[in-house]
């Protein structure tokens, strides 16, 4: 079981990992310095939009509008954050 949790908390590690670069490769293409015409980067950024997406849009359907800024991969982050922390506190201890 506790191999059950190791993957699962690696996982949310490496989704908080995409969501960051989900965001860096946003603002680069929000200030032209990358072009989506690359397919290396219309790749990538495919990729990480289907990644993120799914948990980013319900999110900011709730969210009010902040004009053109965005924090919603923020509070993804930190809603990952404390799903490990009770993981790693609470679950973990009490599996044998």
């Amino acid at each position: 079981m506790r191999a059950v949790l190791d993957i699962i908390l690696i996982v949310l590690e490496l989704y908080v990992w995409l969501l960051i670069a989900s965001a860096i490769l946003s603002w680069l293409v929000a200030f032209n310095v990358v072009n989506t015409r690359n397919q290396f980067v219309s790749m990538v950024g495919e990729f990480l939009y289907r990644i993120t997406e799914p948990l980013l849009a319900p999110i900011r359907s709730v969210m009010p509008n902040l004009g053109g800024l965005d924090i919603s991969p923020i509070i993804l982050i930190l809603i990952i954050y404390f799903i490990e922390r009770v993981i790693e506190y609470y679950i973990y201890p009490n599996v044998f």
